[in-house]
């Protein structure tokens, strides 16, 4: 699952929080491998320990990466069950490939802010500051979900950043930022907000951007694969998410 994931992160069930109990007759059983994106990693851990308690009988696996990234290993012939992109055109590729298991659904939105090391170091105040060659900038490719919305940012306020270095998925260039390898990096709200002290946040006046849910259709659990998707679409699921700073599809 590591060579699937590429540099993404496993999160392996979640399941040893729950103890493992029988499931009711004709409640989904077995395991299923969800591929997520990169800034779902931290809610997708709690929906997982939430999920379980309700479907005890069920095995989850969350694989985190680009979005992009993990469509390519999908449409590859990758074993997996759900995948959750971080934009509409990611699930697209998966979609028109005839892979999901009926329409993709929304189920969140998420917003573009500017990460900065604790007391900004490198004084960045507003979007323009990172079009400064001075300062030290990492953003995501724009081959996956985080770059093209930031793409778009920049392009709608007329700036040319100055990036010194793309990196794969969001969470790499939080990292990058957490380090004080970079001034700034362009990442989600909900990013800034599970990095908690590591990193402060700065507005940018940036459109939601809608992440959609699937099944896949070779999944070898579709009934499981279901119930998780229904999980994540649930007023449970979007509680959980509302609390890392989700906004609503």
């Amino acid at each position: 699952m590591i060579a699937l994931a590429g540099a993404g992160l496993i999160l392996a069930g979640c399941a040893s929080a729950v103890a493992e109990q029988t499931p009711p007759d004709g409640a989904p059983a077995g395991a299923i491998t969800v591929f997520a994106a990169a800034s779902l990693g931290g809610s997708f851990a709690t929906i997982v320990e939430a999920f379980r308690q309700d479907n005890p009988g069920v095995t989850v696996t969350v694989s985190v990466g680009g979005s992009a990234g993990l469509a390519t290993q999908i449409v590859e012939g990758a074993p997996a069950d759900v995948f959750a992109a971080a934009n509409p055109a990611t699930m697209a590729a998966v979609r028109d490939a005839g892979l999901t298991s009926g329409a993709p659904v929304a189920f969140a939105t998420n917003r573009l802010q500017i990460a900065v090391a604790p007391g900004n170091p490198g004084a960045v105040s507003a979007l323009d500051d990172l079009a400064d060659p001075e300062r030290t900038i990492a953003l995501c490719a724009v081959e996956v979900p985080c770059g093209a919305a930031a793409a778009e940012l920049f392009a709608a306020a007329g700036i040319t950043p100055s990036p010194d270095t793309y990196e794969q998925d969001v969470r790499a260039v939080l990292t990058k930022v957490e380090l004080g390898e970079v001034d700034a990096g362009v990442v989600y709200v909900t990013d800034v907000r599970e990095a908690g002290d590591a990193v402060e946040g700065i507005e940018v006046d940036s459109d939601p951007v809608g992440y959609p849910i699937a099944a896949l259709s070779a999944s070898s659990n579709p009934r499981a694969a279901e119930a998780f998707v229904d999980f994540v679409l649930s007023a449970a699921g979007r509680r959980i998410l509302g609390e890392a700073g989700f906004g609503a599809p």
